[in-house]
């Protein structure tokens, strides 16, 4: 595959001066802290997209006429809220609202700390310990100049939605000057516990600031926010039929893009394209084996290690033909996320330290982000190959490879927790696993499956069906153009 990587120098006129700005991969460099995205071109015309969503209402469009709106996280690659907007965006210019994504960086330190707030909010111990006035002062300290550097982009009047931790700290300034703010939440769990709470209390002094607040799933937002009218809503995150990752392939497109990273042989080929992915195999995947397939970041949340564990102490005993594939992207591509190499190079050790006999069954794949569209085809193509998907997460806030596996009529396992409820409801659209640590009842879960060709075709025919009906890029836009809605008055009636 040839990577479609090519930076180029240029100059463009901004409302105050002259800029230089380099563009790689679609993102733009504004200043120190910012970068603008330019998302991914959506297909014309939109085959797969309900009608109704080809244009905004008309009530959104006279709102937000004459303004832009702005959304804000800290990557453009890797994890499902840059791949929420890289489709959402395009789809909003598309619908006459005329829309902006910028990125946000800071240092090691503040993406240190905005891990463990991600960590907390989902009820996982921090082993860091509280968090105090040093926290407060890396978050505040780099929130405040990022603000600074947003504000001189943005126009008073203008709607701007922040997403995740990372992006809170904003609000207060960018509400004081005078813009229209949400606040959208990706992750979370309905059990308040005490590190939760404790996480909210540390966000508190942001949380005034936006005008609405929105969550994948009722029951996120600390109580205080949902005794407040109109404050709390609920945006369910979504996918975008038409993009590279959830298109239609064929048999034969499938094997070619798994061949042509070296997971399936390929012998009259040159060798697999490193700069797309590397596997760690000892054994290609053969031909027609029954796959179990876990697409992830590199994690702890993601408990990629428990579902290697698993396979090797209870479905590998049981079938001696399956497979493992375990996918998530290169951890240097994504730069909020401090955690992932060392989660992987963890794993690899696992890896080799199994039992050879399962060993040569079991395939770690890490895909590049710097040719998005290559990942994502990738990704389809490993989608399409599973027999089973699986995402034994031990937190989820809402699982968009669930939902994309969903949309491919795969038979699914996964824990119920999080937003994993809301999307698949247990023998109807799939199996879910009540305590995600169980690795004997996530084992027999997988071994039922893949043992029941007719249970398999019934839940995943039931799950496509389902994701169609809710969880699709139309629903977003038009739960967006309500919150659109909802904002402006507020402000400027």
């Amino acid at each position: 595959m040839t990577s479609k990587v090519n930076p180029k120098l240029e100059i463009f006129t901004c409302k105050q001066s002259l800029h230089m700005k380099v563009v790689k991969n679609g993102v733009r460099a504004l200043g120190l802290l910012v970068s603008e995205v330019e998302p991914t071109p959506r297909p014309s015309p939109r085959t797969l997209a309900a009608p109704s969503a080809t244009a905004a209402p008309s009530a959104t469009a006279a709102a937000v006429a004459g303004r832009t709106i702005w959304h804000l996280n800290t990557t453009a690659t890797g994890g499902g809220v840059a791949e929420l907007l890289d489709r959402s965006i395009g789809l909003h210019n598309d619908a006459g609202l005329r829309t902006r994504w910028l990125v946000l960086s800071g240092e090691p330190d503040f993406f240190a700390v905005t891990k463990r707030l991600h960590h907390r909010l989902h009820g996982s111990p921090d082993p860091g310990g509280p968090l105090g006035p040093a926290e407060r002062k890396t978050y505040e300290t780099v929130t405040q100049r990022q603000a600074e550097e947003v504000m001189t982009w943005v126009t008073a009047g203008d709607v701007c939605v922040l997403h995740d931790p990372q992006t809170l700290g904003l609000a207060p300034l960018l509400a004081a000057g005078g813009l229209c703010v949400a606040w959208r939440c990706h992750i979370g769990t309905a059990a308040h516990s005490e590190t939760v709470r404790e996480t909210w209390q540390f966000l508190e002094p942001y949380l005034h600031a936006p005008s609405r607040c929105g969550f994948s799933v009722q029951g996120y937002a600390p109580r205080h926010l949902e005794q407040q009218e109109g404050k709390v809503v609920v945006l369910r995150p979504s996918i975008d039929p038409a993009a590279a990752k959830n298109q239609p392939l064929t048999d034969s497109a499938v094997h070619q893009l798994l061949k042509a990273i070296g997971l399936e042989a390929s012998p009259d080929s040159g060798g697999p394209d490193e700069r797309a992915a590397q596997v760690v195999q000892d054994q290609p995947l053969p031909a027609g084996a029954p796959v179990l397939l876990q697409v992830s970041r590199w994690d702890p949340l993601k408990d990629m290690a428990g579902v290697l564990r698993a396979f090797s102490t209870h479905i590998a005993p049981a079938r001696a033909d399956a497979h493992l594939v375990l996918a998530g992207p290169e951890p240097a591509d994504i730069p909020d996320d401090p955690e992932g190499a060392e989660i992987l190079r963890r794993l690899r050790r696992t890896w080799a330290a199994t039992d050879p006999a399962v060993r040569q069954r079991i395939h770690l794949v890490t895909l590049s982000l710097k040719d998005t569209e290559t990942n994502a085809q990738i990704v389809n193509a490993l989608q399409h190959r599973a027999t089973v998907v699986a995402q034994k997460s031990l937190q989820e806030g809402f699982g968009l490879t669930v939902t994309e596996a969903m949309w491919k009529g795969r038979a699914i396992v996964a824990s119920a927790v999080g937003g994993i409820p809301a999307q698949i409801r247990d023998e109807r659209e799939g199996l879910l696993i009540r305590d995600p640590r169980d690795l004997q009842a996530f084992g027999q879960a997988v071994v039922r499956l893949l043992s029941d060709p007719q249970l398999r075709q019934r839940l995943g025919t039931a799950a496509r069906r389902r994701c169609a009906e809710h969880f699709l890029i139309d629903r977003e836009f038009m739960d967006y153009c309500a919150l659109y809605d909802s904002l402006v008055p507020r402000h400027l009636p």
